[in-house]
């Protein structure tokens, strides 16, 4: 079945349905999605989609994307031919409607590259560390202030975050170092996004107004990033441990744009 989306319906699909239900699929060329494209989106150009439909996971929800509509369009028409999926959308309007998150540049998956899953994991825990002394940092920063609460409470969800990814190593590996002794020994140079933390933290020391509003949108960014880079991961990796720990990744960073976008509301300008 073929439906039209708009961005407003969209936005809501995906703070409603787990990362495992659906795929947005960006139908364009690659420089454009490098200019700019909706966080978690699947780069498929619509000429290598006609010759790979296949790849597409039949027991997900599809949403189809494109500059204007009409590239996603036809794709969305050609996909629903096949009679495979359950529901397939096309954003109305694509990019130019879209006025919700987006992340530029292609995600950093180069930080995985040759890794094997226990070594990817290792890797995504390190982000996670990265995250965690950035918003400790604004945390520290800003003490005193209402809003510096949000920070230190992303900070302890990094944690969290380090300890899933934890969860999964033990499972492949029955001797797994222990959480705590592993997390001390991080260094957490770069944020999930792939974000060197030295270059967030000169950012930081660069903000002298509106530091609400500013680190808000910061955050924004790095959880973005975060989030394409962890949904990016769940699409190119074949196992079903690597895509389940990945998804869950992609889950809980959606979680966290979803807080932050609530606490700017608090942001005084």
């Amino acid at each position: 079945m073929l439906k039209p989306m708009s961005p407003e319906q969209l936005r809501q699909f995906t703070q409603s349905h787990h990362e495992q239900a659906y795929l947005v699929v960006d139908v364009r060329q690659p420089e454009e999605y490098r200019r700019g494209h909706i966080p978690g989106a699947l780069l498929l150009p619509l000429p290598e989609l006609v010759k790979s439909m296949d790849r597409l996971p039949a027991d997900k929800e599809l949403i189809f994307y494109c500059h204007s509509g009409g590239r996603s369009m036809a794709a969305a028409a050609m996909v629903a031919e096949e009679e495979r999926h359950p529901t397939i959308y096309n954003l109305t309007g694509g990019m130019l409607a879209w006025d919700g998150g987006r992340v530029s540049d292609v995600p950093r998956v180069n930080l995985f590259a040759g890794q094997s899953t226990v070594d990817m994991l290792h890797t995504a825990m390190n982000l996670e560390k990265g995250a965690q002394r950035f918003y400790e940092h604004v945390s520290r920063q800003f003490t005193g202030q209402s809003w510096a609460q949000t920070f230190a409470i992303l900070a302890r969800a990094e944690v969290a975050h380090a300890k899933v990814v934890h969860g999964f190593w033990s499972k492949l590996q029955a001797d797994a170092p222990a959480f705590e002794a592993l997390y001390d020994q991080l260094g957490g140079e770069v944020l999930e996004g792939g974000l060197p933390l030295n270059t967030a933290l000169e950012k930081a020391a660069a903000v002298q107004d509106q530091a609400c509003l500013r680190f808000m949108e910061m955050a924004l960014q790095i959880e973005y990033a975060a989030f394409d880079l962890y949904r990016t991961l769940s699409d190119q990796f074949g196992t079903e441990t690597e895509r389940s720990a990945f998804l869950h990744l992609a889950q809980a960073e959606k979680a966290h744009m979803q807080g932050l976008i609530k606490a700017l509301e608090g942001c005084k300008s």
